[in-house]
Order: C-alpha cells, then structure tokens, then sequence
C-alpha cells in the first residue's frame, strides 16, 4: 500500500522476493530439522507430512502429527499470499477493498457448508482455506479502512477502556465457545473484528498504559523472535510426549533458544536482504 500510494504501481516480483526471504528459509529449516529427527527416529511422522509442510498445504492435511500441526496457519497465510498481491495489483486498492468483504461473506458460507456437508468426514476439522481466510482479509481491511476510521467519531470510541475491556471479554466469551455451530459460523468473524479493533486501538494510542506494555522491551522482543518462536515451539510444547525435552521448564528454555538461534542466524541475515529489496521497489518504481 505504501508503495503503490508512493508511486501509483506495485512490484509483484519483488513482493514475493520479499516474503520468500521472510517465510522460506527459516521454515525450511525446521522442516528440514524434524525430517533429520524422523531419519533418526528421535520422532515420529507421517510419510505425508513432510510433502504438506514443504507445498504449505499441511491446512488439507487430515490427521497430521503434532510436529507440523502448527503449520496450517502459515499454510493458509503463503495461500493468501498467493491471491492478495495479486488481486492488489490486477483490480486497484478500490476493488481490492472490496474483494476483502467478499472473502469475510464467502467464509460465513464455507463454515456453514462445512457444518452440514462434512461434518462426518475427515475434513470437517481442517482450517481449509475458504473457511479461515477472512482473518487475514479483515486485517488487509482494516490496513485499507485504517485513515478513514480514524476520522470516525464512532470508531473511535470503542478505544475508550471500557468498550475495549468489552470487547476484549466479548472475544474471550466466544472463543470458549466456539464449539458450537451457531458461534463456529458467525462468532469467528465477530472475534476477527473485535481483534482487529484491539490491535488498532493498541497501534493508534502507543502511549497509554497497554502501549507502553506492549512496547517494554521484553515484550517487544517476543514480537521480533514471534515467527521463531511459532516455528520452533511445536518440538517443545507438547503437553502429551513424556520425553525430557517436553518437560517444563527446559521445554521453555530449549524453544527460546532455537528461536533465538533461528533468528540471528537465518532471520536477520536476510532481513538485510529484504530491505534492499524494499528499496529496489521505491526506485524502480
């Protein structure tokens, strides 16, 4: 968006080149980690697995195994990426806006359909793509409608603390119970919203009591070491496994170090990379 109101056009080419080197390397390399852990049966897979991890298609995949579970969301966020820039490009900001609203109505039907047509079926507990991909088009929403809701007396009263406490509670609420056809439906793209109300609330006022929390330093940390830490959790976390390194407190310990060691060594070599890539863009533009 900034490029294209900077300049009038987009660098698909250079787009990509830019979240192939933000998403690829590091997620290959812990695909390439458990694949050596499954060789040396330190853990078990499916023969399918590694095939969905690598394609970013483990959201299709029924009875995956915990060491690539995580996966579906980034599966369905490459998935988005393949459409999004493009539909940027091809139909203009305006229309663009628009095929967002279309993606949240379209994912209202796809649950539907899921409560009714595959409900006795291996698929029915699969994030597929139609089904979740309004979370990420209300974001592309919200980064479109953010200057004009910011104008909105409206709008902006639901950052007082009380409507933003409600609405908080509001998303918890539905989310314990989302179980249920009626909020699987319809409450998912009300959390989306509420979520994307909070997230602006925070980004618009940085300086009040949760900004400042969200800016110290620790927690800005986790921020930076997120996509890490996403990665590298699931070999960890694993409240089922007996094995030493699912233990508590070393399995904390062991996923913040591989974190850490997939960000300073992979991560922020090519976020370097990146932004000459940024700047190609500008000036080729």
């Amino acid at each position: 968006m900034a490029e294209y109101d900077s300049h009038g056009r987009v660098s698909l080419r250079l787009f990509y080149a830019r979240r192939s080197l933000r998403i690829f390397p590091a997620s290959y390399a812990y695909i390439a980690v458990i694949s050596i852990l499954w060789a040396f049966s330190v853990i078990h897979l499916k023969p399918t697995d590694i095939w969905h991890a690598v394609t970013y298609t483990v959201n299709y995949e029924p009875g995956h195994s915990w060491q690539v579970a995580h996966l579906w969301s980034l599966s369905v966020e490459e998935q988005f990426y393949l459409l999004w820039p493009f539909a940027f490009v091809v139909f203009g900001p305006r229309k663009a806006t628009w095929a967002t609203v279309w993606v949240m109505v379209l994912a209202i039907l796809a649950r539907m359909a899921n409560r009714i047509i595959l409900i006795n079926t291996q698929y029915h507990d699969l994030n597929m793509f139609p089904m979740v991909a309004d979370s990420l088009a209300m974001g592309c929403l919200l980064a479109q409608l953010r200057g004009w809701l910011e104008g909105q007396d409206w709008y902006l009263r639901l950052f007082r603390p009380v409507w933003s406490v409600m609405i908080l509670a509001l998303v918890l609420l539905l989310n314990r119970y989302e179980g249920y056809t009626v909020v699987t439906v319809f409450g998912t793209s009300l959390i989306n919203l509420g979520l994307a109300v909070l997230i602006h609330r925070s980004v618009y006022r940085p300086n009040d009591g949760v900004g400042r929390i969200l800016n110290w330093k620790p927690v800005a940390m986790v921020g930076v070491l997120s996509y890490s830490l996403y990665l590298w959790q699931q070999l960890f976390v694993n409240r089922d496994s007996s094995a030493w390194m699912n233990a508590f407190p070393q399995n904390l310990i062991l996923a913040i170090l591989a974190a850490l060691t997939s960000y300073l060594v992979i991560e922020k070599p090519l976020l370097k990379l990146r932004s000459r890539l940024h700047v190609a863009a500008i000036a080729k533009s």
